[in-house]
């Protein structure tokens, strides 16, 4: 337990943040749990999780209607919603913890832009392609084209950065901007393209939205978010090391590049599979670790699996407001995001200007 001076000069006791985090991840998982649960239960149709469990108990047959509703589009759409949530929040503390600035996001890399890009491709040149690869792909097109643009994106920026085994931050950093640009001024030309259903169809998937979600979908993201996810929680000490800079870093044991390439690596693999099954959704990477700074510190061991639950919670939460506003239609996510985010990101701003004298 550390002690802090109060202003009359009398020790108080300061609470160890270590007890902190664990009160705040016992918090989260049950805040996880809540909106898992509300989410299941909340759309246009009466269908719920209550519904559903007491014709469990009871013994009576689901009806066809609430079957579809429940196991077909809501738990698909939670599922998504959790991984994509998850994916995007570990991705913003990893690019922040990297490059060693609270104003990191995932899309600094270039990894969002190169998937829409893929994305918009497909929308719009899907139709030339041969018959056969339509069919195999089936209504997946989109989503392995944003996928790939993602990882072609990721793997020039990789290239770029890269000389005589060593990854430059700040070169990284740099030629994401230019990757990023280059990106929006092809999908621009792609853009001028369009027909009208396909400005329409590009308008609401940049807006990011889980309304497509699917079991393939789901199964298809899953595995390359889960692993992503996974091989973050074994670079904490490594961030933890980045934060007082690279040759501290390497001076305490760290393998400052092979770290380096596990974290773009892991970023490019979640952002890439979250930008591909549910589009453009901006400010969970940014305001999700600031939130957290706040209250459990910056010990990314704590950081990265908070992140992953707080992130997963709020894009539900998102979802629900999305489906609820203008029902029985829906608001793009993405609005919904901006609308949270925004005043959030600028009261955390303002906090640090206060604290801080920037």
């Amino acid at each position: 337990m550390t002690l802090a001076l109060d202003h009359l000069g009398a020790e108080t006791p300061k609470p160890d943040r270590r007890v902190t985090a664990r009160r705040v991840t016992l918090t989260l998982l049950v805040l996880l749990g809540l909106t898992s649960g509300a989410s299941v239960s909340v759309g246009a149709s009466d269908a719920s999780l209550n519904t559903a469990v007491i014709d469990l108990i009871t013994g009576r047959s689901m009806s066809d209607l609430n079957r579809i509703v429940l196991w077909d589009i809501r738990l698909p759409r939670l599922s998504m919603g959790i991984l994509v949530g998850a994916a995007l929040a570990v991705s913003g503390v990893v690019m922040q913890g990297l490059f060693r600035n609270p104003l990191a996001d995932p899309g600094i890399v270039g990894v969002s832009a190169g998937a829409g890009l893929g994305a918009i491709s497909a929308i719009i040149l899907g139709g030339y392609l041969p018959t056969s690869i339509m069919a195999w792909t089936g209504n997946g097109l989109v989503a392995i084209a944003a996928f790939l643009g993602g990882w072609v994106s990721v793997l020039i920026l990789y290239r770029v950065s890269t000389r005589l085994g060593q990854t430059s931050v700040a070169t990284m950093l740099l030629a994401g901007i230019a990757l990023g640009a280059l990106s929006g001024a092809a999908s621009g030309v792609l853009v001028y393209m369009a027909d009208d259903q396909q400005l329409r169809d590009l308008t609401f998937w940049g807006m990011g939205s889980l309304a497509g979600a699917t079991w393939g979908k789901v199964a298809s993201a899953a595995p390359i978010i889960l692993i992503a996810l996974a091989s973050t929680q074994f670079l904490a000490r490594a961030l933890n090391g980045l934060a007082m800079g690279e040759a501290v870093a390497h001076h305490m044991g760290i393998p400052v590049q092979r770290s380096k390439n596990v974290a773009i690596l892991a970023v490019a693999g979640a952002t890439g599979a979250a930008v591909a099954v549910s589009g453009g959704i901006g400010f969970i990477g940014i305001v999700v670790p600031h939130l957290l700074r706040l209250t459990t510190g910056p010990d990314h061991h704590r950081l990265l699996m908070n992140s992953a639950l707080l992130g997963a919670s709020l894009l539900l939460c998102a979802d629900m407001i999305s489906r609820i506003v203008v029902t029985p239609a829906e608001l793009p996510i993405g609005i919904v995001t901006a609308i949270l985010g925004a005043p959030v990101f600028l009261w955390i701003l303002l906090r640090r200007h206060g604290t801080m004298g920037m």
